[in-house]
């Protein structure tokens, strides 16, 4: 059943390769941004004249009967990404003239995960509809709805593409012989008296507000003095970037519910029920105040208890650990707490990104590594068990259940240094037990497929070729 949202919601989405659909015979786009809200160039959107973006992640899948498809698979979104923004646009008339106008988010399992519908369009032709971002580890789907009256043009200047109609590479062919003086047509950064405003401010302005602050930028851009150039930079021969080198699709994270978190409080013991979760695994973020024997058990249908999630006689201890919901929706947890406590459900979505910046934790732990091959280095100063398993999930299709998770990857005890392998992400890594201290880190990561599996060496996908100016394709139909 399709959950909508309205207007400036937002929700969880799977870490995983999804599908959007994009509903009402509208043109759709997506521009791939960074922090600043803004793309880094060409490469970085993506519509039906440039129909896949370099890094694999996001590509027009096709359209049939007034509905665009977009694959957007988010464990391939390079770190520098933090936005995947879906513009619409019309070529005649306005949005408020696109019936039905919305879009919908499927996860792996072909099921929807997310939708939102437009009941407010007015005289916009083009409308950033909806975004992906990241946040906490995971990635979330914001319906947005903000239109532009001036069409394309506002909405990329606004966000960094560059709308000039002349190429800014010189061709491969045409070999430079002499100094190379700075293009006329390169934009002249805007000087730092004038702030642009960030993504959220951007989203609370009105086109009024948006119009006034773009003439404003361009005035200050046209009366920027002009930058000289380096003569030493000018004597080299003026070249295009590299094109990225091969790049896989990298293996998808198919695993784990997507819900809102869920948070419970009390003191003393308690029976904790979280009704309507999605079946299938999720992490319990636990945060105990009191000291003595504490301790975590799921409740199965009849009350029985499973094994312990938690058995500490740490005080204030905090931990995160894996559990699963049943196929009724509903996960029981029965709490012996000897102070007030807090209780978090959260999806596998949360779970803490494993990077090479080193990760500072105690107590129990998910992470979550989505690189290709890498190191784990992990750093132990507590004084007992310190045990780590690790879920390949690359394949696995069934998000009721994680993969068997084999042997422990370490289980030692007292303070000590371990590095492990790591195969090709995404990888959940559990930190199952450890009282004290602990440090991890990725060290040696390789990119995506280029390291070998069970079945051989990682097959690459055809090397990027980079198009001249492709977002003019895009940005023509709005001069019309």
């Amino acid at each position: 059943m399709l959950r909508g949202l309205i207007k400036g919601d937002n929700a969880f989405v799977p870490t995983a390769a999804l599908r959007v659909a994009v509903r009402s015979g509208v043109d759709v786009a997506a521009l791939l941004v960074t922090e600043q809200g803004r793309v880094r160039g060409d490469s970085d959107i993506v519509f039906d004249g440039a129909p896949a973006h370099p890094s694999g992640a996001v590509r027009l899948a096709g359209a049939e009967d007034g509905t665009v498809w977009l694959d957007a698979d988010l464990t391939g979104a390079e770190e520098a990404v933090t936005r995947v923004l879906l513009v619409v646009s019309t070529e005649e008339g306005a949005l408020r003239d696109a019936h039905g106008l919305s879009v919908e988010v499927f996860g792996p399992d072909g099921a929807t995960v997310v939708g939102y519908e437009v009941t407010d369009a007015g005289d916009e032709t083009a409308m950033v509809l909806a975004e992906l971002y990241r946040r906490s580890g995971g990635w979330k789907f914001r319906a947005v709805g903000q239109g532009y009256v001036d069409g394309l043009t506002g909405l990329a200047v606004d966000h960094g593409v560059d709308v000039s109609e002349e190429p800014r590479e010189t061709p491969a062919q045409a070999p430079v012989q002499a100094p190379v003086a700075v293009p006329a047509q390169a934009p002249v950064p805007a000087p730092a008296r004038i702030r642009r405003p960030t993504r959220e401010e951007l989203l609370d302005m009105t086109p009024d507000q948006i119009r006034a602050l773009r003439e404003e930028l361009a005035q200050a851009q046209a009366s920027a003095p002009e930058t000289p150039q380096d003569p030493a930079q000018a004597q080299a021969p003026l070249t295009a970037s590299p094109p990225p080198g091969p790049r896989p699709d990298p293996s998808v994270w198919t695993c784990g519910p997507v819900f809102e978190p869920r948070t419970f409080t009390g003191r003393h013991s308690e029976v904790i029920t979280a009704k309507d979760l999605p079946p299938g695994p999720v992490m319990v973020a636990v945060a105990l105040e009191g000291d003595g024997h504490q301790a975590l058990w799921p409740l199965d249908a009849s009350n029985t208890k499973g094994r312990y999630l938690i058995n500490t006689g740490e005080k204030g201890f905090r931990g995160r650990v894996l559990a699963t919901v049943p196929a009724n929706g509903t996960l029981r947890l029965q709490l012996q707490a000897s102070d007030s406590w807090q209780v978090r459900v959260l999806p596998l979505a949360e779970a803490r990104r494993l990077t090479e910046d080193t990760l500072e934790s105690e107590g129990p732990e998910l992470l979550l590594h989505t690189a290709g091959t890498a190191d784990a280095a992990f750093r132990y100063r507590g004084e007992s068990n310190f045990v780590v398993f690790l879920y390949r999930l690359a394949g696995h299709t069934d998000s009721t259940t994680l993969p068997k998770h084999g042997s422990a990857a370490i289980n030692e005890i007292g303070a000590r240094r371990d590095t492990v392998p790591l195969p090709e992400g995404p990888v959940l890594v559990q930190v199952s037990l450890a009282e004290g201290p602990w440090s991890a880190r990725l060290k040696d990561v390789q990119p995506h497929g280029s390291g070998w599996d069970a079945d051989g060496p990682a097959k690459l996908s055809e090397p990027y070729q980079p198009e001249p100016r492709r977002a003019l394709g895009w940005l023509r139909r709005a001069r019309r």
